[in-house]
């Protein structure tokens, strides 16, 4: 069997350092934030060039505070779009704010920036692009139309550790940027775990009361907050992985990049584009074919798994029907749905795996 994903593979690549740095977490007694999570914090600011990066227990917690930290609140509009995870959304929710979408490109799937303005009213108060499979969206042209209207960007960079964007960071762009730590992202925890980077001072130490009880000092809430503490135990392994990123995302470009050259000839499916000036990380290597459920019952047939990123838009989801959308009211999203087929890829995946799905695939047009 050929895995979308070996967690197994991933840890026994570096379980030496791993179990070491939890050993020692355990050993200090120290095990909610402490110096652990406080390094973390120092060096994933470093990584992505801002000034500040706060930990918090999962990228929704992160999304969450960076809202509420720009001034979102009920009766806001937040705009984003629908292809994405229900996260994203979600975290809009939970601030009482109303979410507004805009469609995707077709090429990239991240936002269409030419569609922002027409759906700017009073009530925005900030703009969330989502960073899909590992790839930025156009931030200048995003940007260009937030800073007319003096609205704060907050970057979904859940899926985007280490991408760029003509040379600059994901996360480094906005007023915020959020990540998650979930196990299967590039840089994932052994459990969960989500940050946020910025370099406005303020807004920092919001986030930073906001994820403790809003307190300044311990008994002293300023804030009515949440416990969005980060784990000590996950903060030592991200910093161990943290340290392997670069590499591992080297290795993943090169997975995408044999994937494309080996794909090239197929007119039955199209392959993830890198756009200029940006670095994909592939987060997730998504095909798009019009035939994607045969597809995927083939690669199963060959004992190779796949998965579906992702195959409802949010706008479409039962949970998001008091929204009032229908279907056809964003149709590169929805026919991005229908279509996309992620492959298997992570930094440990042997080459020969990577030929062998591609084999499977135009097996697939030939029998």
């Amino acid at each position: 069997m050929i895995p979308f994903l070996d967690l197994k593979a991933h840890y026994q690549s570096i379980k030496g350092e791993i179990d070491g740095a939890v050993l020692s977490v355990l050993a200090s007694g120290q095990y909610i934030l402490g110096e652990e999570v406080a390094r973390l914090e120092q060096e994933f600011a470093d990584y992505c060039d801002v000034k500040h990066a706060i930990a918090v227990n999962t990228g929704t917690s992160a999304l969450h505070l960076s809202l509420l930290a720009a001034g979102v609140g009920p009766g806001d509009e937040v705009i984003t779009v629908p292809f994405t995870f229900v996260a994203t959304v979600s975290a809009i929710c939970y601030t009482g704010a109303r979410p507004v979408f805009v469609d995707v490109e077709p090429v990239t799937l991240t936002m269409d920036a030419a569609q922002i303005e027409a759906k700017i009213t009073p009530r925005t108060k900030a703009i969330i692009p989502v960073h899909i499979y590992g790839q930025m969206a156009d931030m200048d042209a995003v940007k260009a139309v937030a800073d007319h209207y003096r609205i704060p960007v907050i970057e979904d960079a859940c899926q985007a550790h280490g991408a760029r964007y003509k040379g600059a960071r994901a996360g480094s762009i906005g007023t915020s940027g959020c990540f998650s730590f979930y196990p299967g992202k590039n840089l994932g925890a052994c459990g969960e775990g989500g940050i946020v980077v910025t370099n406005n001072d303020d807004q920092a130490k919001t986030m930073r009361m906001l994820r403790d009880w809003g307190q300044e000092q311990r008994y002293h809430h300023l804030l009515k907050g949440f416990n969005y503490r980060m784990d000590a135990i996950q903060g030592a392994i991200l910093r161990i992985k943290l340290r392997h990123l670069e590499g591992w995302t080297e290795a993943r470009r090169t997975h995408g990049r044999r994937y494309t050259s080996l794909l090239a000839g197929s007119g039955h499916l199209r392959t993830p584009v890198e756009a200029a000036e940006r670095r994909h990380v592939y987060h997730v290597y998504a095909i798009r074919s019009r035939d994607r459920d045969g597809l995927q019952r083939v690669l199963t047939a060959e004992g190779i798994q796949s998965g579906l990123h992702y195959p409802i838009p949010v706008h479409l989801q039962k949970a998001h029907a008091d929204l009032g959308h229908q279907a056809g009211d964003f149709p590169v999203s929805e026919a991005a749905a229908g279509e996309v087929l992620s492959l298997p890829i992570y930094p440990e995946m042997p080459a020969w795996h990577v030929d062998q799905v591609a084999a499977a695939l135009e097996y697939a047009y030939v029998s």
